[in-house]
């Protein structure tokens, strides 16, 4: 076990919770209100160089600007949010 994973653990289980439907426009939505921008897993493939995975996190290289950060996502249905620059 790594020193992180007690904590990502419980955001996963944090993160399932919060979702509301397994409608991806509904889903969405909420997410948006939430986070700001939103990408599914075509888009943050289009928008995002992934080079790490350690859920319900990824590190991920913005492809315009060069910029290193994280995203977190959810499994159901699979959107990726809330990037932080590191």
């Amino acid at each position: 076990m790594d020193a992180t994973e007690n904590f990502r653990r419980a955001k996963v289980e944090s993160i399932n919770t919060e979702i509301k439907s397994t409608d991806i426009d509904s889903e969405r939505i909420r997410l948006e209100e939430k986070y700001g921008e939103v990408w599914n897993t075509n888009e943050v493939s289009n928008a995002f160089e992934i080079v790490g995975f350690m859920a319900p996190y990824v590190v991920a290289i913005n492809r315009e600007t060069n910029i290193k950060g994280s995203l977190e996502f959810q499994d159901n249905p699979r959107f990726y949010f809330n990037f932080r620059s590191a």
